[in-house]
């Protein structure tokens, strides 16, 4: 349009056309040139909304009851009427255990007691002559043990005036009255005592006739 034309119109009032907006250069995505992209939130992704780990099933939080994640089930009357048998059981063993120590420790404590009370009574009591020759054989402890006497020691042991009391692994001939006292106190430290009233049958070592030669091994 020339100027001319143009001055006209615009004196018979036309406004003269607008110049048109200059758009910004696009990328096939159609995001402005430029600018960065920004991820989209994937539907149901709202900000504040975790999403579950991969591999964790949704219903991870439940036991496998459907139950809150560590709740039990709940013990039958029968479940707990055995427990509570098994714990009675429990410390009745115990008890009966402590009970039995107790025991074998007062044994002990009045053992003691009672061989250190012999140890006092047959102090420099015992009747053993060191020229005894006759061996005189009797059972103790399950084996067959020996003390020296003399003809007429021998006499009286046979005929119950005499007796043998065991002392820390020795063997010490004491008079009856004695060996009635030390078996009041400790009884196992009798070795020997003879019944002048029983058979002979029943102390077969009581003759001289069966004594052992001093070289034969028992």
């Amino acid at each position: 349009m020339s100027d001319t034309l143009r001055d006209q119109l615009l004196g018979l009032g036309f406004k003269p056309a607008p110049k048109p907006e200059r758009k910004p250069d696009t990328r096939r995505d159609g995001r402005p040139q430029g600018r960065p992209a920004q991820a989209r939130p994937q539907a149901g992704n709202k900000p504040g909304n975790n999403p579950a780990p991969a591999g964790r099933p949704a219903h991870a939080g439940k036991s496998a009851h459907g139950g809150p994640q560590g709740a039990r089930k709940p013990r039958s009357q029968e479940d707990i009427d055995l427990a509570k048998a098994y714990a009675i059981r429990a410390q009745r063993e115990k008890d009966e255990r402590i009970e039995a120590e107790r025991q074998k420790q007062e044994e002990a404590r009045l053992r003691r007691e009672a061989k250190a009370k012999l140890d006092e009574l047959i102090k420099d009591k015992g009747l053993n002559d060191p020229n005894a020759d006759i061996a005189r054989h009797f059972p103790y402890g399950g084996k067959i043990k020996r003390i020296y006497v003399t003809a007429d020691q021998l006499k009286a042991l046979n005929a119950g005036q005499l007796g043998v009391l065991q002392q820390n692994g020795r063997y010490l001939l004491v008079t009856a009255e004695l060996l009635a006292e030390a078996e009041a106190i400790f009884a196992p430290a009798v070795a020997l005592k003879v019944d002048p009233d029983a058979p002979a049958g029943d102390d077969p070592y009581a003759d001289p006739m069966y004594q052992v030669p001093d070289d034969l091994v028992w």
